[in-house]
């Protein structure tokens, strides 16, 4: 698609500038490219039928510069602009300069064709996995869009970027094997019950046992010190026999093991 959009030169730079050409109902736009950068001054309704249309940042622009020495003709991409968020009007546009016997790259939206997928009819849900792709190609041979046909896929089916037919004198840059569209199978209502289910229980209740064997832990270490330390050599049953046999005959024996258990209690 081509539009013509008349533009003058102007002199102002900075927000000030900008302001009163605003307030003047125009719109400050800046021209890049080819080694030169150009500032311009367009009108707010030539803008905004470009940007209404479905294809503005692939249309070419010719440009009509008034005010310059250099070539009057331009072609021309817009590649950004703002908006008033409250108002809608159109705040500033940038537009590219091209050349027609270069290659260029751009994003090119994907657009379904063919109507519902058959999948779709027996309860398949679509997914639009890519809604754009870059591209490389003259401009004289940039699409609006690229179609693809997917009124074909079944449940479980999907078509990849490899699988799509190339405008001629277009190369596509993305990888070949990402998905563009596919039909995935329904999930069923006890599937997603049970995916609910396991998702809202299962990581509590992997969590709690933890805790409770946490917590287990520390009691069995409370009682165990707790024992060690009141019930003396009750608490390991082979022990009274090993104090036993290394006391016999030594009135001072028995009492040394007792000194040796309250020092880990000091400790803690």
């Amino acid at each position: 698609m081509k539009f013509d959009l008349a533009v003058e030169l102007r002199q102002g730079v900075g927000k000030g500038p900008a302001r009163q050409l605003r307030r003047a109902g125009k719109v400050p736009a800046v021209l890049y490219g080819q080694g030169e950068c150009l500032l311009l001054v367009a009108n707010p309704e030539d803008l905004v039928k470009i940007l209404r249309s479905h294809a503005a940042s692939t249309s070419l622009i010719s440009l009509s510069v008034n005010g310059t020495s250099a070539k009057s003709k331009r072609i021309a991409l817009l590649r950004d602009y703002q908006v008033d968020p409250v108002t809608g009007e159109v705040l500033h546009a940038d537009l590219f300069e091209v050349l027609m016997d270069k290659p260029i790259r751009v994003k090119v939206p994907i657009h379904l064709t063919g109507g519902q997928p058959a999948g779709v009819k027996d309860g398949g849900i679509l997914h639009h996995n890519t809604r754009e792709i870059h591209i490389e190609c003259l401009p004289s041979a940039m699409p609006d869009s690229i179609e693809v046909d997917a009124s074909h896929l079944n449940i479980n089916q999907g078509i990849h970027l490899k699988e799509i037919p190339k405008p001629e004198g277009v190369r596509f840059l993305d990888d070949p094997d990402q998905m563009v569209v596919s039909v995935a199978a329904p999930m069923s209502d006890a599937k997603l019950e049970a995916l609910l289910t396991s998702g809202a229980t299962g990581p509590e209740g992997a969590k709690e046992p933890e805790v409770l064997a946490k917590g287990k832990a520390a009691v069995e270490g409370v009682v165990g010190v707790e024992g060690a330390a009141g019930a003396g050599a009750a608490a390991k049953p082979g022990a009274p026999a090993a104090e036993a046999k290394a006391g016999e005959g030594k009135p001072g024996a028995a009492a040394a093991p007792k000194v040796e258990k309250k020092e880990p209690e000091k400790k803690k």
